[in-house]
């Protein structure tokens, strides 16, 4: 199966890269193809012709979004559907990288594939038009993902993550606040990726997929278990946010569970296996 993974050097793309055979693999890079340019982008994928494209390219700074919508479609969604025409014409498999943040969080359990999305800010928007787009192709796998942490970590974010971010608070501080009220699926980026490749390799239907560790947690919980699974000696304090934020709305539960998919391993599992790769 060639693969061709478009944001390769991301925090998944990163992943993706490493569970994929690499005699039939095509890593690029953003600066190696700009999905919102569609002839050079065409021009690109028709060079490799692989079997399967792996979009996880994404403006997804939420802040910023709000500040560059035109920016946040251009790339979320246009991108997308520059993809989707591409792919239709050429007999090839997109896959499609979505998020939580499609979800308003008002349902307070975990959001499955059949819950009606209500995204509530620019970024989740521009998600969700990018989900419609990528279904102009019928060879399609929208895959919902959330609060992801890997190895890489996240280019947005300085190549960072949250679990990044909490060991070197342990490093420098004796206290911290986290936020209590906001709900998450802990996500780690090698185990999405193994099941990405499954679901290919296996020959899934086409469709929304959500891949998430199993459990979900707020923020301040997992910071605690971050902590604990480091013995790091450093007092949590909660703290409750609105749902909007830095002037931002976002979801205060965005939890996702799959009713098509095997669980994949708890999320409290799936971070010892980070922090052993991180060797801490």
């Amino acid at each position: 199966m060639k693969v061709l993974i478009i944001g390769s050097n991301g925090q998944l793309g990163n992943d993706l890269v490493r569970v994929f055979d690499r005699d039939d693999l095509y890593p690029l890079t953003h600066q190696e193809i700009e999905i919102t340019d569609f002839s050079r982008t065409k021009n690109i994928i028709e060079k490799f012709m692989p079997e399967v494209i792996i979009n996880t390219a994404a403006f997804h700074n939420v802040p910023e979004c709000e500040k560059k919508p035109e920016r946040a479609f251009l790339v979320n969604s246009i991108g997308v559907k520059n993809l989707a025409d591409i792919c239709r014409a050429n007999n090839i498999t997109l896959v499609y990288i979505s998020t939580d943040y499609v979800f308003d969080g008002k349902k307070n359990s975990p959001y499955n594939e059949d819950d009606t999305p209500n995204p509530l800010n620019v970024y989740g928007i521009s998600k969700l038009a990018g989900e419609f787009l990528a279904k102009r192709t019928e060879k399609h796998y929208i895959i919902r993902v959330a609060s992801l942490f890997g190895v890489s970590g996240c280019r947005a974010k300085g190549g960072g993550n949250f679990v990044k971010t909490m060991l070197n608070f342990a490093k420098t501080k004796e206290s911290i606040q986290v936020t209590s009220n906001i709900i998450c699926s802990p996500t780690y980026t090698l185990d999405a990726a193994k099941k990405i490749r499954e679901i290919l390799d296996e020959g899934f239907p086409y469709g929304i997929y959500h891949v998430t560790n199993s459990g979900s947690c707020s923020w301040y919980e997992f910071a605690v278990e971050i902590f604990n699974q480091i013995g790091a000696n450093i007092k949590v304090e909660r703290r409750i946010e609105n749902e909007e934020i830095a002037g931002v709305k976002r979801p205060l539960y965005s939890a996702l569970t799959s009713k098509k998919i095997k669980p994949l391993r708890h999320w409290k599992e799936a971070l010892k296996a980070y922090l052993k790769e991180e060797k801490i």
